[in-house]
């Protein structure tokens, strides 16, 4: 289409009709502004996890008999160091009772001391006998907790439901994905609410007793919870960006106009998740941020080619017409290259990341028709005050000193030097990014910060048990009744054993395990006899007294977990425990046992970051392909695409290098942020080339080309990159750490695409245009 085509296209469809286009954006904005108040916060443990991984086909299968990974530790602190007191016990009682009321927690799956599945098997004179570990007749006597005591310890419970100092005692509850009561999705938020009463209850009933509470239902809720602070970055980045606009443009109306049309984009795309029948995830809670920061960095480019065209005479009506005739194109392209991008994280297997990009997709989408049709429509009708002309020129003056600096890029020896100082940046960091590391690089919920409550809390179970919700099962499968073969639970327990033994577990429990531990019971307890039995009727009555319940083995034996409690969940410990699961299960085939990784919440992280490293080459790929394509269609050039992509790839190598400087591992939250950085960073590139190559194609050199375009668009990219980064920049001060790092990132990228654009851009442009 040619340009006098689409000059008469743009007259007659936005500029002839523009009260017409007012009304029906005024109208839809109100009824997506009803659609954006019922969203809703939408949180599950499903969406968390590669639901097609190999490993999560394996919990699902299984779920049913072994429990999920969406699992819940109430842990009572008895302040005195001791919790064999009827205070403690009434209240490890009433907090039973209250996680047992949560309709979403599966009561089978359920365990405390209080709960008739906790149960003992001791050998005597005339057999084995066992019972529940707190019997009926419990009273709270001083005699009774002594037999309490005796009881858990007969259980082995002693690292696993009562603390190893026996200072704390814990209630570990199940959550379904569908609650029984709604038939709804399980509210995770509304979960982690029920569980926080719980604790405030608790600690203002009970004196001497302390709550701590972790699993994933918990930390969504902290996480929602300091979500809830993006309003508040919200608004401070809403004063920063009006300030700077203002100072910038010279103009209220050039000010309002832009931040209404973001405004009313993330209005647009709030509404239409409702309309689709989508939620919010607080994981994503960001990205209407993000999208309104995109508009407003859009919206400076139409303001500035509107403030020159108005400074240079023309009226209100004809400078919005040039300035929409002129940036329509880049703007569109630009537009289209963040919505590709942000499409691509589709490809990646994990729903929230599809949402993801969905929720940002959706909101870069509409600021093609806030930005481009609304902005310059509003604009025709702007008000400029009488010594507008005067101080855009002023303006100019001050910059030229600056825009001449940054021409020089574009001259031969200081070009070459710039291409030598790029080269050797992009071999520091490939040397640093080898090193980037894919999942949580730190203990306990890597969400939140170290010394957030729910970490602290870890810290709490972690150091006072033997097990907590960093736990990876490896599921055996075998034959019917494999429980009572030698031979089977022989090679299960050699490769427990295998495992227990690396740096990175805690403990280990399985069925043979406990078998051993019952076959010591019939002769008296002695140790040599905590062994396996050969013959098949004394390995049978080893095990006789274990209930399915126990979650050791399902109803025919035919499999049999191999419960390993991690020490943490970082990238290391996960992906050692899973290199010697794999290594012994290759070197050790067996006709009858397959072991099958993973259940458990540690198992769902392993999973999560092979999807995550198995995604990250894809995503790129298909974001620079994107990115390369829309160039090459928009300028007809390898020479131009080149110019563009370079400095985004260079980039993007020096954002993992900082990864790994800084230690942020690549998890499904930081993923993202390097699609989001290149969709948005490649609109610098384009804004200052459509500009540029008009002038190379007229003749001009490449000096004088890119110095024409600063004193064009410079202004209005500088303005951009620093205003998109400033406003994510407020994010390190959440208390989410995970937002905190994609500020970061995010900060680091929008200010280096811009760099490159005004320096290593022209510098390529010189070597690429010689002639």
């Amino acid at each position: 289409m040619s340009r006098i085509n689409l000059d008469d296209l743009i007259k007659k469809w936005i500029f002839r009709r523009c009260k017409t286009i007012l009304w029906i954006f005024g109208l839809i904005t109100a009824a997506m502004l009803y659609f954006a108040s019922q969203l809703k916060v939408d949180a599950s443990f499903e969406k968390n996890i590669p639901l097609e991984h190999e490993y999560m086909k394996t919990y699902i299968k299984h779920q049913e008999h072994f429990g999920g990974a969406n699992r819940v530790l109430v842990v009572l602190e008895d302040k005195s160091g001791d919790i064999f007191n009827q205070q403690f016990f009434e209240a490890l009682q009433d907090a039973t009772h209250r996680v047992a009321a949560i309709s979403s927690v599966s009561e089978p799956l359920m365990n405390s001391l209080f709960t008739p599945n906790t149960r003992f098997v001791e050998a005597v004179e005339d057999g084995m006998v066992g019972g529940p570990v707190i019997p009926a007749s419990f009273d709270g006597s001083p005699q009774q907790l002594q037999l309490v005591r005796s009881n858990a310890l007969k259980a082995g419970l002693v690292g696993r439901l009562v603390a190893n100092n026996f200072g704390s005692a814990m209630v570990s509850a199940q959550l379904l994905s569908i609650d029984p009561k709604t038939k709804q999705k399980t509210d995770l938020v509304g979960v982690a609410d029920h569980l926080e009463q719980i604790r405030t209850d608790m600690e203002n009933k009970y004196d001497n007793i302390e709550v701590h509470i972790i699993g994933f239902s918990k930390m969504i809720g902290d996480v929602s919870n300091g979500a809830k602070q993006v309003v508040m970055f919200f608004a401070i980045a809403f004063v920063i960006t009006a300030i700077l606009v203002f100072l910038y443009s010279h103009s209220v109306s050039l000010t309002v106009l832009p931040l209404l049309c973001s405004v009313v984009a993330v209005i647009w795309q709030l509404g239409l998740l409702t309309a689709l029948g989508f939620g919010l995830d607080p994981m994503s809670i960001l990205v209407p941020f993000l999208v309104f920061a995109i508009g407003v960095s859009h919206g400076v480019q139409m303001i500035n080619a509107v403030g020159k065209n108005v400074a240079a005479g023309t009226n209100s009506s004809e400078a919005a017409y040039g300035a929409c005739c002129r940036l329509f194109v880049p703007g569109m392209i630009a537009l289209m290259s963040d919505t590709i991008g942000f499409l691509t994280l589709l490809f990646i297997k994990i729903d929230i990341i599809k949402e993801l990009a969905i929720t940002a997709s959706l909101g870069v989408a509409v600021i093609i028709l806030t930005n481009l049709i609304l902005l310059p429509v509003l604009l025709s009708y702007a008000k400029f005050p009488a010594n507008f002309a005067e101080k855009v020129e002023q303006s100019s003056k001050k910059q030229a000193v600056l825009w001449k600096f940054f021409s020089g890029f574009a001259q031969g020896r200081t070009a070459t030097k710039t291409i030598v100082v790029a080269v050797l940046i992009v071999i520091v960091s490939i040397f640093f990014a080898r090193d980037m590391k894919v999942g949580d690089l730190h203990a306990g919920a890597p969400a939140l910060r170290q010394d957030s409550v729910y970490n602290l809390d870890t810290k709490f179970v972690t150091e006072n048990f033997s097990i907590g919700t960093d736990m990876i099962s490896i599921i055996v499968e075998t034959i019917p009744d494999g429980c009572t073969s030698f031979e089977i639970m022989n090679a299960i327990d050699k490769f427990q054993w295998n495992l227990e033994n690396l740096s990175g577990v805690q403990s280990a429990i399985s069925l043979p395990t406990v078998s051993k531990i019952l076959n010591a019971g019939f002769y008296e307890g002695a140790l040599q006899w905590r062994i396996l039995p050969r013959e098949q009727a004394t390995l049978v009555q080893s095990i006789r007294y274990l209930e399915t319940s126990s979650g050791l083995f399902n109803s025919d034996c035919s499999v049999i977990p191999v419960l390993v409690f991690t020490k943490d969940h970082k990238a290391e410990t996960i992906q050692q425990v899973v290199d010697a699961a794999k290594a012994y299960a290759a070197e050790h085939k067996t006709e009858n046992v397959t072991y099958r990784l993973a259940t458990g919440p540690v198992g769902v992280m392993a999973a999560t970051n092979e999807a995550v490293s198995n995604a990250q080459i894809p995503m790129l790929i298909w974001v620079y392909l994107a990115v390369i394509l829309l160039c090459l269609i928009s300028f007809r050039s390898i020479r131009s695409t080149l110019c563009i992509v370079i400095p985004l790839a260079i980039v993007s190598l020096m954002a993992q290098a900082l990864m790994s400087i800084l230690d942020i591992g690549l998890t499904v939250a930081t993923l993202p942020v390097v699609a989001l950085g290149v969709g948005i960073g490649v609109d610098y590139g384009i804004y200052i080339f459509s500009r540029m190559i008009v002038f190379i194609r007229a003749g001009e050199s490449i000096s004088e080309a890119f110095l024409k375009t600063l004193n064009l668009t410079g202004n209005a990219v500088f303005f951009t990159g620093l205003t998109l980064a400033i406003g994510v920049s407020t994010w390190l001060m959440s208390v989410l750490q995970f937002q905190a790092e994609m500020g970061i990132l995010l900060t680091f990228m929008f200010l280096f695409n811009m760099l490159g654009a005004v320096i290593l851009l022209p510098a390529l442009a010189t070597v690429f245009y010689r002639r």
